[in-house]
């Protein structure tokens, strides 16, 4: 019988009091709420915004609606690299990306687990038929909607958006996007 070999920890960089960057397992950043990098990214078509529902078998916020991607650069891996990887894993689609702010956040996700994250953010413009092949395991849904709708939704539903999205909706404006 073949043995299958136990998946690698997933090593991204967490960030030190003074600045300076350290590897450390994805797991171990949100079990100790470790401050470390992050990308999110954002795509547009017009006026709507791309959000995405979570898959149920995430390890945190299974279910709940965000942006259209978010995700860790790999140690050693670029924000821009990392941006463009999960936008092809999560949804099966490219698109050119602009970097547009850096956002810092501390947030409970459940289950014992704090995303406390230094967040790159990234802007994309979809063509009106951008194709997009959402990977059954990361996403169960996604839907276009205006922006001040999705603030709306968030005040009034909190509990249907991930932690980090109503953060993003509430700052709104410092994320430079739109």
């Amino acid at each position: 019988m073949t043995r299958i070999p136990p998946k690698a920890p997933t090593l991204i960089p967490a960030i030190r009091e003074d600045g300076a960057l350290y590897p450390v397992e994805k797991m171990e950043a949100h079990e100790r709420a470790l401050r470390h990098q992050a990308v999110s990214v954002f795509v547009f078509r017009g006026a709507e915004m791309l959000i995405q529902q979570r898959a149920d078998g995430k390890y945190h916020c299974g279910g709940l609606w965000a942006n259209a991607c978010c995700s860790h650069p790999h140690w050693g891996e670029t924000h821009a690299a990392a941006a463009e990887r999960r936008l092809r894993e999560e949804l099966g689609a490219r698109l050119p990306l602009t970097r547009t702010a850096v956002i810092e956040y501390r947030a409970d996700v459940g289950g014992g687990l704090t995303e406390h994250e230094e967040v790159v953010v990234f802007r994309g413009e979809a063509p009106e038929d951008w194709p997009v092949d959402p990977a059954a395991e990361e996403v169960q849904a996604v839907r276009w909607a205006p922006v001040p709708r999705l603030m709306r939704e968030a005040e009034a539903e909190p509990g249907r958006f991930a932690p980090w999205f109503r953060i993003y909706l509430r700052r709104w404006s410092e994320l430079n996007i739109g």
